[in-house]
């Protein structure tokens, strides 16, 4: 009880000593506020993006391994190409299916730009995939109205698709859009269902451009092939791509191998295709997203120490303008550990405060950044301790030399000084 009445009154008498020099404590400070505020803003910004890439890459499926035709950039090229390999076809789905044994199921996927759409799409006109039902699986497809079409749908070449959802909204409105129909072309198609939002990354491409998910048409790849013709693009292959999903518990890395050794043997040795694993983008984004984190804590942690480097210096400059004070108390009774108590819970007071006051700019900073610069960010319960602790630490460890120094000074030289 003895200890906890002498905290009480060095805290007392310490928050009297700061109060009274209200504009210098609160100077002092802002160099914690703003440190803290950094922190918890830069940590935010890196477990939003992290969730964000993440979300995104188990969007392409842990489970996946996704192989993608290079298209070629000239007629020379192709030419030169298909010397040697006929590039991604029906074949290859084939052989894949038939040699890979920890595959789960599989879909190629062709794509088509449509040169002209019905009813006319208020943004961007929908890219064309053709698929097999599989794909919705693969990718974990969610639909939120009506279904995806299914093996009879492919089989029978039927004239259904699904709508990502910002296709939807493109061509339909907000209003339901199951039973309607959009042209595609010269092909009327019935709108089967549609999508819920998907991610939107670069990380599914088409030449080369940024591709938005949403907008996207899907139909059966047999209503594909019967009904449209990309005549625009020659210098592609059959198939744009291939998507596999592996049984659980696979080492993806390992038949991706498996993938990659096939398909050279089918293309002999031709560079035409690529072959990406989520999972592996999955360990290499972690780790990435560690370091950048890692990197902009240390950039706002400089705030911290810049703001303890504050405090060290205005406790110095107190320990001055109140060495006759000390002088007074050291006569009267007090002891080394006295001042240097007194002293040092002035500093954590400053640096506690700076702490709360950064914890609030802190949470202001993430919802700024989210508002003007439109990136996700998430403000974690762990950013705010590790902040805030920081902020402790940095009041104790730059108070301690000022208090020391205090405790030191001579009593009699100090009750000479003026």
């Amino acid at each position: 009880m003895k200890g906890l009445g002498r905290i009480f009154s060095d805290t007392a008498q310490a928050f009297d000593n700061l109060r009274a020099q209200k504009t210098r404590t609160l100077l002092t400070a802002l160099g914690i506020v703003f440190g803290v505020g950094s922190v918890i803003g830069m940590l935010a910004i890196g477990a939003g993006a992290r969730e964000e890439s993440l979300r995104f890459i188990e969007q392409l499926g842990v489970r996946n391994v996704l192989v993608e035709s290079r298209p070629a950039a000239s007629q020379q090229e192709l030419q030169q190409r298909r010397r040697d390999s006929p590039g991604l076809t029906d074949r290859d789905v084939r052989i894949l299916t038939a040699n890979v044994e920890e595959l789960e199921t599989l879909s190629p996927r062709r794509a088509l730009r449509p040169s002209r759409v019905l009813p006319k799409p208020s943004h961007e006109i929908p890219e064309l995939y053709g698929v097999r039902p599989a794909y919705a699986i693969i990718h974990s497809l969610h639909v939120v109205e009506g279904r995806f079409f299914d093996e009879q749908d492919d089989a029978a070449s039927r004239a259904v698709c699904v709508l990502g959802e910002a296709a939807k909204v493109s061509l339909l409105g907000y209003g339901p859009a199951l039973g309607k129909f959009v042209k595609v072309n010269d092909n009327w198609l019935e709108v089967a269902g549609v999508l819920g939002e998907q991610l939107v990354s670069s990380g599914q491409s088409s030449g080369g451009k940024m591709q938005n998910l949403n907008n996207i048409v899907y139909i059966p790849l047999n209503t594909f092939q019967y009904r449209y013709f990309d005549a625009s693009n020659f210098m592609k292959d059959d198939l744009d791509a291939v998507d596999l999903r592996l049984k659980p518990g696979v080492d993806s890395l390992e038949v991706a191998k498996v993938v990659t050794a096939i398909l050279n043997s089918t293309h002999h040795n031709t560079e035409d295709f690529t072959v990406t694993i989520p999972a592996a983008l999955l360990a290499q984004q972690q780790r990435t997203q560690t370091i950048f984190t890692y990197v902009m804590v240390a950039i706002a942690a400089i705030s911290l120490l810049v703001g303890g480097i504050g405090i060290m210096n205005i406790v110095l400059a107190t320990v001055l303008e109140r060495t006759r004070e000390i002088g007074v108390r050291r006569a009267t009774g007090a002891r080394r550990n006295d001042i240097v108590r007194q002293f040092l819970t002035e500093s954590v007071l400053i640096s506690v405060g700076g702490g709360l006051l950064g914890i609030g700019f802190g949470f202001f900073l993430a919802w700024l950044i989210a508002r003007t610069a439109e990136w996700k960010t998430i403000v974690t319960t762990a950013s705010v301790l590790i902040a805030f602790g920081v902020s402790m630490a940095v009041g104790v460890i730059f108070g301690i030399y000022p208090a020391m120094k205090a405790s030191r000074i001579n009593p009699i030289e100090a009750l000479r000084y003026e």
